[in-house]
């Protein structure tokens, strides 16, 4: 290429420049994914005063005691909203299709899978994570035992173990740990503490 042709050349275009002249249905498709979670957001702070924004839907969550007026996304899980809308991050996305259990929270004190669940779903009903379980000051019994037993290694499936299996204390189960590994069948812990986890079930069972 001569000089000349070079100094006509047109410079390389800008990621902005690219999105706004080919991209114009990307960069709306991006802006649609993200309004309605600002929306909620915007409504979690100001309430049922927040701007309705198309295709959102009011709903109002009471979440370990206390109310989120929101509107959401009607897709909106409940595993997301609690996460990213409420900013409530105990509750663990794991595999996201309903298999791990690290997502599992309590509806009117019944376990559930989040990741399964959509939150428009469970408007009004009482929601409990594992942020409303206890405290480090106040712990609930089985989050003390699961201490006291090292039942766990990296954490990450705590949550939803310990929302498990303090739903199983009020569940029919049998008295010995096969019939605790039963109804905890559902959440998996990839590290392998199961021997401690039951340990520590089996320790509040005896206490209770």
């Amino acid at each position: 290429m001569s000089k000349s042709d070079s100094s006509t050349e047109l410079p390389d275009p800008t990621r902005r420049q690219f999105l706004l002249t080919t991209g114009g249905t990307v960069a709306a498709g991006v802006m649609a994914a993200y309004v309605p979670a600002h929306a909620a957001e915007s409504a979690a702070a100001a309430g049922t005063d927040a701007p309705a924004i198309e295709g959102t839907v009011p709903v109002t969550l009471r979440i370990n005691g206390k109310d989120h007026p929101l509107r959401i996304d009607p897709r909106t899980t409940l595993l997301d909203c609690l996460r990213e809308t409420l900013a409530l991050t105990g509750t663990k996305k794991g595999c996201d299709h309903g298999q791990c259990g690290a997502c599992t929270v309590h509806v009117n004190g019944r376990r559930v899978l989040s990741c399964l669940n959509l939150a428009v779903m469970h408007d009004g009903e009482e929601i409990t994570t594992i942020e409303g379980l206890g405290t480090p000051e106040a712990m609930h019994p089985m989050q003390a035992a699961f201490f006291t037993h090292d039942a766990y290694q990296c954490g990450y499936c705590t949550s939803g173990q310990i929302m498990s299996a303090v739903a199983l204390l009020n569940e029919p189960c049998g008295p010995d740990d096969a019939a605790v590994k039963e109804l905890m069948s559902g959440n998996i812990c990839r590290c392998g503490a199961y021997a401690n986890i039951v340990a520590a079930i089996q320790q509040v069972r005896k206490r209770a």
